[in-house]
């Protein structure tokens, strides 16, 4: 991933230093279970630990020579170790290093995001607090619909993150799994108890049942639990696009000191941040279809995962951590604006209020087709008419008029009748 999008706690997680460091991890664990089983000498166990170290340049130059990366890395590690490296990755396959060595790192990475998917869960529960009586227009097809409140729509965005921490965390479980059987995981050249032991050391359980390759469902798991989430993201990010615009204005992205919307328009003030994130779930969109199609692999395996591995696993990890920093600092500084909402919910003299009356009309003995159709007739007298006022039109018509009076007809346009039960959506999430 380009260091734009690369947050240092992440990024370091998936530097090559890193990746070669986890393989010698799984390497040497592997030496440990063989040793502990009498399989190997102790003493070269313990010079192997005492020596075993890599250069990430040298990898790749015997790399350019060998054309096989795990080689290379073997080869390098035995320069540090000497006669002792003649134990290290004895009846493995390079898949045993591979598959292990990078579920490790996506069970770290999930130890970070998840910490920061906790942060955007109590930045968004926050503002759902200070705005759990700040009405404005709910919205459907982009139109005008019936009042809610802010808080009711952040409500809406906890419940589905509070869902993708246990997405997550279902994706760690699913992840935590590594492999030591050897070419095409039979176990033909390295005894069952060396992987139960080498997985008991690294955190993880032994799969089940190994080809030559972890199986890649569980890696589609992981990048489509992380696409689900920038997914999320994309959805708060558009609805903030949208109530930014500047005929509706009722949140806006923090604008700092000092900072410019255009090059050439001194005025604008764009939701630049929320359209980098909408951008960036595309590209986390397009990895998770990457991790499906992995799942088909020749046989007992191939490598066509690979190649495209390298990128998607890093980068969808780095691409999703970055995003969630981003939304949670948008969230936290959201600026909002109770007076655009309530301008806005009453455009038209309350066109929003159309169900209210309708429903009073019913209650007092009207023919249900015949209220709708006086009310949907005034309603659109008043939309998009300057100077329209649906409330005066209703109280100066005469059918209206003979059932509803000044006062039932005023209760008719009382938004806290929409807000009533919204009581029991903030106690579910403890808003």
């Amino acid at each position: 991933m380009i260091e734009r999008y690369t947050l240092p706690e992440m990024g370091d997680l998936w530097t090559d230093e890193n990746k070669f460091r986890t393989w010698l991890q799984v390497e040497i664990a592997v030496c440990e279970a063989q040793a502990e089983l009498g399989k190997i000498p102790a003493d070269a166990v313990a010079t192997i630990k005492a020596k075993a170290n890599f250069d990430v340049k040298r990898i790749l130059e015997i790399e350019a020579e060998v054309k096989h990366d795990v080689i290379a890395f073997l080869t390098n590690v035995n320069e540090y170790v000497g006669e002792a490296g003649r134990y290290i990755h004895l009846g493995m396959t390079s898949s045993d290093v591979l598959d292990t060595a990078i579920a490790l790192q996506m069970v770290s990475s999930l130890d970070i995001l998840l910490p920061q998917l906790e942060n955007l869960i109590q930045a968004i529960r926050y503002q759902a607090q200070q705005h759990r009586q700040t009405v404005m227009v709910g919205r459907s097809h982009g139109i005008h619909a019936e009042p809610i409140t802010l808080g009711f729509k952040l409500a809406g965005w906890l419940a589905e993150m509070m869902r993708h921490r246990d997405r997550l965390l279902a994706a760690q479980k699913e992840v935590a799994v590594g492999q030591i059987s050897g070419a095409v995981g039979t176990y033909a050249n390295i005894d069952p108890q060396i992987e139960c032991l080498t997985c008991q050391k690294l955190g993880l359980q032994p799969e089940a049942a190994s080809t030559q390759v972890i199986s890649r469902d569980r890696h589609a798991f992981y990048l489509n639990a992380l696409a689900l989430v920038a997914a999320s993201i994309e959805r708060f990010a558009v609805e903030i696009r949208n109530l930014q615009r500047t005929d509706v204005l009722e949140v806006e992205e923090f604008f700092s000191k000092g900072q410019k919307g255009s090059s050439a328009m001194p005025h604008k003030r764009n939701p630049i941040r929320s359209e980098r994130l909408t951008g960036l779930a595309r590209v986390v969109r397009g990895y998770a279809m990457t991790g499906l199609e992995n799942v088909a692999l020749w046989h007992e395996r191939d490598i066509s995962h690979s190649s495209a591995e390298r990128v998607v696993i890093p980068d969808a990890a780095i691409l999703t951590h970055f995003m969630l920093v981003e939304i949670t600092d948008l969230v936290k500084h959201l600026q909002v604006y109770p007076e655009n909402m309530k301008r806005n919910m009453n455009l038209y003299g309350g066109v929003i209020f159309s169900q209210s009356v309708l429903l009073a009309l019913v209650d007092k003995g009207m023919v249900r087709e015949e209220a709708y159709a006086i009310v949907q007739t005034l309603a659109h007298q008043a939309w998009n008419k300057e100077g329209g006022d649906f409330k005066a039109a209703l109280s100066q018509d005469p059918q209206v008029q003979k059932r509803l009076s000044a006062e039932e007809l005023d209760h008719c346009f009382d938004p806290s009748r929409h807000l009533q039960n919204l009581d029991q959506v903030y106690q579910r999430l403890d808003i």
